[in-house]
């Protein structure tokens, strides 16, 4: 999953594919502990992929405090 996929997403795709990421990530885990994990691999590209995509819906929400005059505090 690249960088620049990920940015014509929208942001509802972006959390729905994160869930699902995060329950694959579980899932995983759960193999990795009953020692059935074939791919150990697979558990740092979930990861990786996780952070991509929080860190997209981050930028925009920054982008969109920017544009829109950011919130008193």
């Amino acid at each position: 999953m690249q960088v620049h996929e990920i940015r014509t997403w929208t942001d509802g795709e972006i959390e729905g594919r994160l869930e699902e990421a995060y329950r694959e990530l579980f899932v995983l885990r759960g193999e990795k502990a009953a020692a059935r994990l074939e791919d150990h691999n697979r558990i740092r590209i979930v990861k990786h992929n996780v952070a991509r995509m929080k860190t997209i819906l981050r930028e925009r929400e920054l982008s969109a405090e920017l544009v829109g005059g950011g919130e008193a505090q």
